[in-house]
């Protein structure tokens, strides 16, 4: 039985040794041109599929309001936030930077000052209105620095900044090099640190400000890491996501025009953005891939704006509808019991029926990827909570040939190694006494 047990561990071992092996192969991305199938499922999560095909329509949330800013200069933003703000809402939230992209703050390297009258007047809105959360973004100056690692802060000209109420950080959790690139959006971070001050995400701040209690809350998680739970959309023309939409939205119009009923601002949460030149524009400016996206993979279009983003994520904190998910250290852990169970079950076929053994595991390894795939995918649907079984497939899916060299090779050669260690020159001189008596 002890013989047993510590093949079952060494095999294990060997299992977990093969997938790091793999995956130092895979980071050096040498097959990349050769897998167009493998690039385009890159992205995909089956989790996703629980948000675009399972999961029931959510009701409207009528907290929250999504205000189109389009192409409008900085005059007719601060005309658009008046407008809303003799409506008495709580919250504005404004997802769009008011400064110089560089330091040098000159009419040549910012064109925007040359709009002095535009200024003065979306500074004097942002402080009358007395309620705005502006956004800043996370930055590293020092290109050494880890990828979570950030040293500076961009923010709007002080102008602006300092009549805000709040600021926070507009950087979403992508998988992408370059703002230009297609950007996948699941996560986001809560809480970053710059040069050891924390900053809050934009969306945390707009939560804070409305209700503090249910956002110390969420904060009070501790997660650096949060799932996105995506309630749904504005009005989407194309029909890139399954859901109806769930924000009340204003175009630029509706805005200027009075287009709109007043109570469905009054002490409501409104967060402008770019919505595109119009309602309906296809436009991939701000725009991401996110899992509420009706295709899973080879995803043609972008789904979701980024001030529509941020509307999900503040709509999930003041709803407490979060998504918990494993941690890294629960996800080995499953991922080595269930592969050191399988090792020991495959022993035991093998000692006991190996004329079956290949039928009999490789049925056994096809049942287990598609019930653990099926229990991942139901449980989040169930229960809102993320069960990684990525490390898990994987180890089951080489547990079987692995066992099988392991056992055919490996052994053997300890084996045959040991046995050469093990005769002695007495034993040898025996042998050779006893193969010439026999001669």
């Amino acid at each position: 039985m002890r013989n047993f047990w510590i093949d079952c561990v060494l095999a294990t071992l060997l299992v977990f040794l093969l997938m790091w092996g793999i995956l130092g192969i895979s980071n050096l991305n040498i097959f990349n041109a050769f897998d167009s199938i493998g690039q385009a499922l890159s992205d995909i999560q089956l989790t996703d599929y629980v948000f675009s095909n399972l999961r029931k329509d959510p009701d409207v949330d009528q907290n929250i309001v999504v205000v189109n800013i389009g192409d409008l200069s900085r005059g007719e933003i601060a005309e658009e936030i008046k407008i809303i703000s003799q409506h008495k809402p709580k919250v504005i939230g404004i997802d769009s930077f008011f400064g110089c992209p560089s330091l040098l703050r000159d009419t040549v390297n910012c064109p925007k000052l040359r709009d002095v009258m535009g200024n003065l007047l979306l500074s004097n809105a942002i402080q009358e209105a007395g309620n705005v959360v502006l956004v800043t973004k996370v930055l590293q100056a020092d290109t050494l620095l880890p990828p979570n690692q950030y040293d500076s802060l961009r923010r709007s000209d002080p102008m602006f900044s300092d009549f805000a109420v709040r600021e926070g950080y507009a950087n979403l959790d992508t998988d992408a090099e370059f703002q230009d690139d297609a950007k996948t959006c699941r996560v986001f971070n809560p809480r970053i640190e710059v040069d050891g001050k924390t900053n809050y995400a934009f969306a945390v701040e707009i939560a804070m400000e409305y209700d503090s209690v249910k956002t110390k809350k969420f904060l009070e998680r501790n997660n650096y890491e949060e799932v996105i739970n995506y309630r749904g959309n504005v009005y989407d023309i194309f029909g890139s996501t399954g859901y109806p939409n769930m924000f009340y939205t204003l175009d630029v119009d509706d805005v200027r025009s009075g287009n709109f009923m007043p109570d469905m601002l009054k002490d409501k949460i409104v967060i402008f953005g770019f919505l595109g030149s119009y309602l309906g524009d296809p436009s991939w400016d701000d725009k991401f891939y996110t899992s509420l996206n009706k295709k899973l993979a080879g995803r043609a279009n972008p789904d979701m704006f980024g001030a529509v983003v941020h509307a999900n994520i503040v709509s999930m904190i003041l709803n407490e509808d979060y998504v918990n998910q494993m941690a890294e250290w629960q996800e080995v852990a499953m991922a080595i019991i269930l592969c050191l169970l399988n090792v020991a079950l495959f022993s035991l076929i093998n000692t006991h029926l190996p004329l079956w053994y290949d039928g009999i595991t490789k049925l056994l390894q096809l049942i287990q990827l598609l019930l653990y795939t099926v229990l991942m995918v139901m449980i989040f649907h169930w229960f809102s909570f993320k069960l990684n079984v990525t490390l898990t497939l994987a180890a089951v899916a080489l547990v079987g040939d692995v066992y099988e060299i392991y056992m055919s090779v490996i052994k053997n050669m300890y084996f045959k190694i040991k046995g050469w260690f093990m005769i002695t020159p007495k034993d040898d001189a025996v042998l050779t006494a006893v193969n010439t008596e026999e001669s």
